[in-house]
């Protein structure tokens, strides 16, 4: 007897969904790594490179309510799309700034806040993606391949952005961030669609295989609802606020690494520029390794004992492990030794990854970006507070404490994840109460 024609497309356009990850990640990191080039250039403190770098998070921040809110309503492939495109306009217009331009710090925070507009819709319309696409019981696996480009995009920029500034100059760099960006967003709109019955290489069972899924994940919510969940009833949920204050501290930690991590080991453990871009790739692969274990750790304990543990009770754990990890690695003399234990924190963070984005998917169904958009909120708003808030602390009272400080921060995400109850469906609450679309 044949066997079925089984394709594994959700698989494919998940890769690529890890490919425009690791490529927003290219296009956030760059400026760090070229952070020293520019503070020269256009005579910047550190304060006022601190202040570009918080520039984009703001706008990252600030739009993604809407982008989450997008995707759900219009779908997930043109709004990624249409977003690859703006933040490589963006990235372009970073490099286009001319030398000795008056008000040069005023340009570059603008077009850092649009460039961080654009990337809002990344990981929300992502998320909208997996909701319709990728079964609950998987859904652990796809967040932590998509965040592991997270990792992988910032791990690839310090070799790839100093080689680039070494041999051709600064705005060399942002260049080829953006021709690469369009590239990759121009693959994802002619291979996606919003939905597997729209995609011509879904085989009749993969698409009976996701359906299956799909429907077992409604029938556990109690939820098949196709209504957009109401922002007030957002607002109201605790499990989202929790998960909210918990992503608040998981990016201000995360931020100390994509901002500032380069720099560190430059200024203030002394490693020259070759060394400083060896060691300053450890977090990133760290993170990428981390989300994708993660992942797999969260769904196989999910299948096995339930969603609070598989998700909630993980989180919290690996959340705690790496504020360990920070606290221990912020005080090692050695400069590599203390490049490899922050890493082990950052590897450590990312774990948790997949649960914030897999347990929104689950509670919110269809309105999965807008209620991952409002919790990326929380996140990029931490990570704009770190971009300012970190070398003020080093100033004042060391780098030590910079990171003692993220430790303590870390304690707290992972006190908020014991608060989640992962099977509260948001969906479900608004069909008891026959919500309308809005």
């Amino acid at each position: 007897m044949p066997r079925p024609n089984i394709s594994h497309v959700r698989w494919v356009l998940i890769f690529w969904l890890f490919v425009l990850s690791a490529v927003a990640f290219l296009d956030r990191v760059n400026i760090s790594i070229a952070g020293s080039s520019i503070a020269a250039a256009y005579h910047l403190t550190d304060v006022q490179l601190g202040t570009v770098f918080s520039a984009l998070l703001w706008g990252y921040a600030l739009f993604q309510a809407l982008g989450g809110r997008l995707a759900d309503r219009i779908g997930p492939r043109h709004v990624l799309a249409a977003g690859v495109v703006w933040w490589g306009i963006f990235t372009a217009a970073t490099a286009a700034i001319p030398a000795g331009v008056r008000y040069g710090l005023i340009l570059f925070v603008a077009i850092r806040f649009l460039l961080g507009a654009g990337e809002a819709v990344v990981f929300p319309a992502s998320n909208q993606f997996v909701a319709r696409w990728i079964p609950s019981r998987e859904r652990g696996v796809a967040n932590g391949w998509i965040f592991a480009g997270v990792g992988v995009g910032a791990g690839l920029s310090p070799p790839l952005i100093s080689y680039l500034i070494l041999h051709h100059g600064w705005r060399a760099s942002f260049w080829v961030c953006a021709g690469i960006g369009l590239i990759a967003g121009g693959v994802w709109y002619r291979m996606a669609r919003d939905s597997p019955a729209e995609h011509l290489g879904v085989s009749r069972s993969e698409l009976a295989l996701i359906h299956a899924g799909l429907a077992a994940s409604a029938k556990r919510s109690s939820s098949s609802s196709p209504l957009l969940v109401p922002w007030s009833k957002v607002l109201a949920s605790k499990e989202v606020l929790t998960i909210t204050i918990s992503y608040f501290c998981f990016g201000y930690v995360a931020w100390i690494f994509f901002s500032w991590f380069y720099i560190y080991l430059a200024k203030v453990r002394g490693l020259n520029l070759k060394a400083s871009a060896i060691y300053a790739m450890l977090p990133f692969l760290a993170m990428a390794v981390g989300c994708a274990v993660g992942g797999a750790v969260s769904d196989r304990l999910t299948r096995r004992y339930g969603p609070r543990l598989g998700r909630g009770i993980l989180a919290a754990f690996v959340m705690a492990a790496a504020a360990i990890f920070l606290a221990l690695g912020s005080r090692v003399e050695s400069a590599r030794l203390a490049s490899v234990v922050l890493a082990g924190g950052a590897g450590a963070l990312y774990l948790a990854q997949s649960s914030f984005w897999s347990v929104t998917a689950d509670i919110a169904g269809r309105s999965s970006g807008s209620v991952s958009g409002f919790m990326n909120t929380g996140g990029q708003i931490g990570g704009a507070v770190t971009a300012q808030v970190t070398p003020w602390i080093a100033q004042h009272f060391g780098w030590t404490v910079s990171f003692l400080v993220a430790a303590v921060l870390c304690l707290v995400g992972a006190v908020a994840w014991l608060f989640v109850d992962p099977q509260r469906s948001l969906a479900f609450e608004c069909d008891s109460v026959a919500v309308v679309p809005n």
